[in-house]
């Protein structure tokens, strides 16, 4: 089939409404991506015509299936229309990904589109793409969002020199999943990797001493320094000052889910924000507060053998099957590997999102958290 028959073939396909033609509409896109010409084919005046007539229309009302494919095939391609590239950027998260991770066609402005108008999930895939620009770093900076951050925190190619890596320090003081990522940052100098000591564990605390060789005297002013700066007028035990960061802390996300709770704001979709922001107690009182469940009980369930438990308990505030499995990923990852029971454990938590109502699901974890 020539060229101009196949265009004119494709542009009647364009035409029609039912799904099997619209199938049959992108396979055809896909054999003239496929052509032997290759790009060079792609790029004349006839086939670009082609392109910008029925891409846009193809995209607006095609089935979510379609979108995903041609997302996935013109992801790496130089020659598509860039409208319909920033279609596809900003769809929903699984047809946009393969486009924001690696399309040559978006330009930083439309990166700092995406951070500007999208959701989270959009704005850390930015944050992850390879060879980030300064103008989008510091777009993300500017913006502050802890998860998006963190994404940029692990993107080493990003253009992340010592003055942002400097303010993602600063902010490592108040979102732990931020500190990981940056101690094992290359571009970290040896000032940012002592002001990066103060704030991380002990763990991250004995990598950051092996790789930098610390002096026991700087360690030492170092944390005293941070200490008078943040609690001036506190004890002077460190581990004092850090109790109380911690019950301060602990009270004001009591207050804050309170008040997402009492505005009706409080929706299933803030238990995975917390956790992708490393603030596993945040969605502990968020779960117990949308499930109406003793927060020790939740507390509990997490730190124990069971993860069905807390798979019930998800169900029973309507957070769906396909998520569970990344929600409880994330609190391993956050709560030393617990809830335990491995790959069993897994398939067990599944089991528990059964076709039963969240009623019988909240009743049922309320009874079993008492025998944990």
């Amino acid at each position: 089939m020539s060229l101009a028959m196949s265009s004119e073939r494709l542009l009647e396909l364009a035409k029609s409404r039912a799904p099997a033609d619209r199938e049959r509409l992108l396979l055809g896109i896909v054999e003239l991506c496929d052509a032997g010409d290759g790009a060079a084919a792609m790029i004349s005046p006839e086939i670009q015509a082609l392109l910008n007539s029925i891409f846009l229309g193809l995209v607006a009302g095609a089935e979510r299936e379609i979108r995903k494919r041609l997302a996935e095939k013109l992801s790496n391609v130089d020659w598509a229309p860039a409208a319909l590239i920033n279609v596809l950027a900003l769809d929903e998260i699984e047809i946009a990904r393969p486009v924001i991770a690696a399309s040559p066609l978006l330009k930083d402005a439309d990166l700092i589109r995406l951070l500007v108008e999208a959701t989270v999930e959009h704005q850390i895939e930015v944050a992850r793409r390879p060879h980030l620009g300064s103008s989008v770093v510091a777009a993300i900076l500017d913006a502050a969002e802890p998860a998006v951050m963190t994404a940029l925190a692990g993107n080493t190619s990003a253009e992340l020199g010592p003055p942002e890596l400097k303010r993602l320090i600063a902010h490592a003081r108040e979102i732990a999943a931020l500190r990981p990522p940056l101690s094992r940052h290359p571009k970290l100098t040896d000032d940012l990797a002592l002001q990066l000591y103060v704030w991380v564990g002990q763990a991250l605390r004995e990598s950051l001493a092996d790789r930098f060789r610390f002096d026991p005297k700087q360690i030492e002013a170092a944390l005293a320094r941070a200490v008078k700066e943040s609690y001036s007028g506190a004890p002077a035990s460190q581990g004092s000052v850090v109790m109380a960061r911690d019950g301060e802390r602990e009270a004001m996300e009591k207050k804050l889910i309170e008040k997402l709770y009492s505005a009706g704001q409080l929706r299933p979709g803030y238990l995975v924000r917390a956790l992708q922001e490393g603030r596993l107690s945040l969605f502990t009182v968020a779960l117990a507060t949308l499930g109406r469940f003793e927060a020790s009980h939740v507390q509990r369930v997490i730190d124990s053998d069971r993860p069905e438990l807390l798979g019930l308990a998800c169900a029973a505030v309507g957070i769906d099957r396909s998520v569970f499995p990344s929600i409880l990923e994330m609190i391993r990852g956050l709560n030393g590997g617990l809830p335990g029971g491995g790959l069993d454990g897994a398939k067990r938590a599944i089991g528990a999102f059964g076709p039963v109502s969240p009623q019988i699901a909240a009743t049922a974890f309320r009874q079993a958290a008492l025998s944990v």
